[in-house]
């Protein structure tokens, strides 16, 4: 059986944008002019950013991460390459918070990239994936406070009125970065329970009887526990989509643990002690085989075949609706994305 298809966990950053009052003395100019600059970063972040959520090609994602970083570059070139105004105090302050953005973005999220690879193996390592996200934000994000901090001690010291600007763009990654966590929240959610049935149809796989067991009643108690987390959780905006169709596939996994997989259990079972007769009486000359051996051996293959029926029909609606309880949540996902990052 396939494992659900994943979707890509989505990080969302942010940089300054601002809209400058206009005369005012040269200052003034010097501010439009790092507004500017800073603004084309913007833009591209907002392509990557767009891209995350709503293209499913890991090549055109790197491509805008790429442009990302390009657009840092030549920024902070830019930026390093012009005279300061009324020195190069302010120069610096603005520099150090880019440089800080290209680090970021060349490094921590380079290996946040590298941490996904291998994030679905355990729940241990989903987490830190998603943790080393939040960490890398939080730098961002700190960053950003002290670059506004700068800017209005700037303004204030050259008599300059700051407008924070409500231009789309910047509500579009303010309203990204609200949305891409709800879906992360939700997703860290879903695969504390997800991973239990990754293991279970591993141990499935390996006819693992104890195996199967164990995970089984693994998913149905942390399924369980999903769905009492699932009660107090929010939606975003009230769009509660994500939290309905994780608590629809949470139901599933419950009825698959507990009322499907012990089909496949006993089966199994049933298998293997067919196998145990039919080896001993394999080894035993036909001329010392008893009746009763070759009667136990003889019933033991009508209820294996009966049991193979079973066996069979659960299989098959397991592969059945299983892919339609998870393809809706993925299509849930996506929807859910689409609805609340524009795609313009």
């Amino acid at each position: 059986m396939k494992h659900l298809k994943q979707l890509t966990l989505l990080i969302a950053l942010t940089l300054p944008f601002f809209t400058i009052a206009q005369n005012f003395d040269h200052a003034v100019d010097y501010l439009d002019f790092l507004g500017k600059e800073q603004e084309v970063v913007t833009k591209n972040m907002w392509k990557y950013t767009k891209a995350l959520a709503h293209s499913k090609s890991d090549r055109s994602i790197n491509a805008k991460r790429e442009n990302l970083i390009k657009s840092v570059e030549r920024t902070i070139s830019k930026i390093e390459k012009a005279d300061g105004f009324d020195g190069d105090d302010y120069k610096n302050q603005v520099l150090k918070h880019l440089r800080l953005n290209e680090k970021l973005l060349k490094h921590e999220y380079a290996e946040i990239i590298d941490m996904k690879a291998v994030a679905e193996q355990s729940y241990d390592m989903m987490e830190a994936y998603i943790l080393a996200q939040r960490l890398a934000n939080k730098k961002m994000a700190e960053s950003q406070a002290e670059y506004e901090t700068n800017l209005y001690a700037f303004a204030a010291k050259h008599n300059i009125e700051i407008q924070e600007s409500e231009s789309d763009l910047g509500k579009k990654m303010e309203i990204s970065n609200q949305v891409f966590k709800h879906y992360n929240d939700m997703y860290l959610v879903f695969f504390k329970v997800f991973i239990n049935e990754i293991y279970l149809w591993d141990a499935v796989e390996n006819n693992d009887v104890n195996g199967i067991q164990q995970n089984a009643n693994a998913l149905a108690s942390s399924a369980k526990e999903g769905i009492e987390i699932l009660k107090t959780a929010e939606g975003y905006k009230n769009d509660k989509a994500l939290i309905l169709a994780t608590k629809t596939t949470f139901n599933y996994l419950i009825d698959e643990a507990e009322n499907q997989i012990p089909v496949i259990v006993d089966f199994l079972i049933l298998e293997d002690n067919m196998n145990n007769i039919k080896e001993t009486l394999e080894k035993t000359p036909e001329r010392k085989r008893t009746k009763k051996q070759i009667d136990a051996y003889n019933d033991k293959v009508k209820e294996i075949n009966k049991a193979a029926k079973e066996y069979n029909k659960v299989n098959a609606s397991l592969n059945t609706e299983r892919q339609n309880v998870l393809g809706k949540l993925d299509s849930a996902k996506e929807k859910f994305l689409e609805r609340h990052i524009p795609k313009d």
